[in-house]
């Protein structure tokens, strides 16, 4: 049985999280870590990181200041974490990198497999097309997202960019300029609407023809399914810096 503290548990992914793991035979949340102490259901909630029971993992889907505590204790008592938040800086990747010396570090702005393997067909896609096509990266979610694009939309185009040799430049905003395409732009596009969970679509297009990958998650459950995944992925290994390329490899030939 692997035990879990969730950061962030009173957050709605915080309440994905438990009814994911709620469903499992294999692992189960023993404490929880968010702005104040108190409970939810029968689950101690704790207001920092101090005084936590022993556990196997932690899954963080709080802040990039939450991200770094989570890692930091984790490297101290060697604890797995599996950093979910957006926004981090440099400075606070760099935290996530030293950490991993000392614990497992999985790090991914998107936990949806699916998102993931989408990401895997758009290296492919790059490596057969690039060049002859013009590539764009529309991204779409809830009107309560913070982060404009998301951190998702700026992974598939990292990992377009590397397939290309970083050859390309993100163009996040055409109005300001009056003149066509450049060959080596990477164009990416937000919308903010509704209740729209998350929404990716790469496009391929070319003279003649046009080759669309697309992602659409139906609800927060997808994200949090992935993130159980990689705890439990984690959970007992070396240290070392793990991302979801770790967790599919053998599930994917591309990979």
């Amino acid at each position: 049985m692997t035990d879990i503290v969730i950061q962030g548990i009173y957050g709605r992914m915080g309440h994905a999280l438990i009814e994911k793991i709620a469903a499992r035979q294999d692992c189960r949340v023993v404490a929880g870590v968010d702005r104040e102490a108190g409970k939810v259901g029968d689950i101690p909630v704790y207001a920092g990181f101090e005084g936590l029971p022993k556990v196997d993992a932690i899954i963080d889907f709080s802040s990039p200041a939450g991200a770094v505590a989570a890692v930091q204790y984790g490297a101290v008592h060697g604890v797995p974490c599996v950093i979910c938040s957006t926004g981090l800086s440099a400075e606070d990747e760099t935290v996530l990198e030293d950490a991993s010396a000392k614990t497992p570090i999985f790090r991914s702005a998107n936990m949806s497999l699916g998102v993931n393997v989408l990401i895997e067909l758009a290296r492919q896609a790059t490596r057969v097309l690039s060049g002859e096509f013009d590539i764009e990266i529309v991204e779409k979610h809830h009107h309560n997202k913070l982060d404009a694009p998301s951190g998702t939309a700026l992974m598939i185009a990292d990992a377009i960019n590397a397939e290309a040799g970083n050859s390309y430049e993100y163009v996040y905003d055409r109005s300001q300029v009056r003149q066509k395409r450049g060959a080596k732009e990477l164009g990416i596009s937000s919308v903010r609407g509704g209740g729209i969970v998350g929404e990716h679509d790469v496009l391929f297009c070319g003279p003649e023809e046009v080759l669309t990958l697309s992602h659409s998650a139906g609800s927060r459950g997808v994200f949090a399914d992935g993130a159980v995944q990689a705890a439990l992925y984690v959970a007992g290994r070396e240290p070392g810096y793990y991302t979801m390329t770790d967790l599919l490899r053998g599930k994917l030939p591309c990979v």
